[in-house]
């Protein structure tokens, strides 16, 4: 599994436990093994740009994600046959300052903010959503196992 993690936001971040934590979640997922994604952290202004253009709203957000092939948690893409080509799963992308400030909100760390929004992506690059109320409540139970499992593994090591 390739993951790339990119800090252009000039805020201060882990990129390395970002990328570690990612692949924690789409291993626990059962990705497929070749699948490449990316993490980029911006600024207000790159996310509002970002916002507007591909989500017509204004003002920054925490994340966007984008997905690229069609992958799902447990299968394989395609027709399931595995051609050696790794499968591009898609980019996230988070704005560290709009973290900072939800973190400040809810009680915890940037650091801890920038994980659940990690996450978050993920999912919604798989696919997952959250408008519906059966929705949310899969994808946020979801997303809770996923940070509760990454941080019992942090504890341990």
């Amino acid at each position: 599994m390739s993951i790339e993690v990119l800090n252009e936001s000039g805020a201060p971040a882990d990129e390395k436990r970002l990328g570690d934590l990612a692949r924690h979640a789409l291993d626990a997922l059962r990705v497929h093994p070749l699948a490449e994604m990316s993490i980029m952290l911006v600024d207000e202004d790159v996310m509002t740009e970002l916002h507007v253009k591909w989500m017509d709203e204004p003002g920054p957000t925490d994340v966007l994600s984008f997905p690229m092939d069609e992958l799902r948690p447990g299968h394989q893409p395609d027709d399931g046959e595995d051609d050696g080509d790794p499968d591009l799963l898609g980019d996230v992308v988070l704005c560290p300052a709009v973290a900072e400030r939800q973190a400040a909100e809810a009680g915890h760390s940037t650091a801890d903010e920038l994980e659940l929004l990690t996450v978050h992506g993920i999912l919604h690059l798989l696919g997952y959503d959250h408008a519906e109320p059966e929705e949310h409540k899969e994808m946020f139970g979801l997303q809770a196992e996923l940070l509760a499992s990454w941080r019992e593994k942090q504890r341990r090591s």
